[in-house]
């Protein structure tokens, strides 16, 4: 969960865009070799991430047995949420001491103003997450939820977003420090060469930040062997 301050401007969003209609797909990911990582450990150095008004366009295409392809789509289908665990104290005093320091100009607000304007600011990142929370096990409006198949771990996630280790492990097993955004089904998605009978596509459409989520995908495929996955980044410029 990323913060805004009152003081600070609003970081633009990704427009959506509309790729050209067909592309050449890539060889499917390959497997990788030897033993998975294991767990994380305070050790791990997480990778640095871009700037994150840089946004990536992707196009994942799975082709595979139509019976397969509607439980994974099915299964793939989540809230779109990260339950991250979040220090309301911690969050407040962040936000007093920065504005009590503001040196973005005048500060029109006293010491006390600027404790109640971090305990509202609390107020409200706490109870935006419990809204975002009982919409975990009900609401499916993601349909390529990222947290649904490859799960953070409980470990991980009592860590808190920006913890090195949590980074860690993001950078590890997704590729990329959030999951995707404005993911869609892209209906549109062309079948390619003739599919066998019985057998179809299935294809989203979402952005990153950052980079491409291909350890992810890695994983997904390994739990999806009827499967095969292609991901495709798109030139938005």
């Amino acid at each position: 969960m990323a913060l805004r301050f009152p003081w600070e401007t609003e970081p633009d969003s990704p427009e959506p865009v509309t790729p050209p209609a067909r592309h050449p797909l890539p060889p499917p990911l390959p497997k990788p070799r030897g033993r998975r990582p294991s767990g994380p450990s305070r050790s791990d150095a997480p990778q640095t991430a871009p700037p994150t008004s840089i946004w990536r366009y992707h196009h994942l295409t799975i082709k595979g047995p139509s019976a397969e392809l509607e439980t994974f789509a099915s299964a793939a289908r989540g809230p779109g949420i990260i339950p991250w665990e979040i220090n309301g104290a911690a969050i407040e005093e962040d936000i007093f001491i920065r504005a009590v320091s503001h040196t973005g100009g005048q500060r029109s607000l006293s010491v006390a103003g600027c404790r109640i304007l971090a305990r509202q600011f609390r107020e409200r990142i706490e109870a935006r997450e419990a809204r975002a929370r009982d919409r975990i096990g009900v609401r499916r409006a993601c349909p390529f939820d990222l947290q649904v198949l490859v799960p953070i771990p409980l470990a991980i996630l009592t860590l808190g977003h920006d913890h090195p280790t949590a980074l860690a492990w993001l950078s590890r097993h997704w590729g990329i420090s959030d999951l995707p955004r404005q993911v869609i089904v892209r209906p549109d998605a062309g079948p390619g060469r003739r599919q066998k009978v019985g057998h179809g596509v299935l294809s989203y459409g979402f952005f990153t930040a950052e980079t491409s989520p291909r350890p992810a995908l890695i994983a997904i495929a390994e739990a999806w062997p009827g499967l095969k996955f292609q991901l495709l980044p798109i030139a938005t410029d």
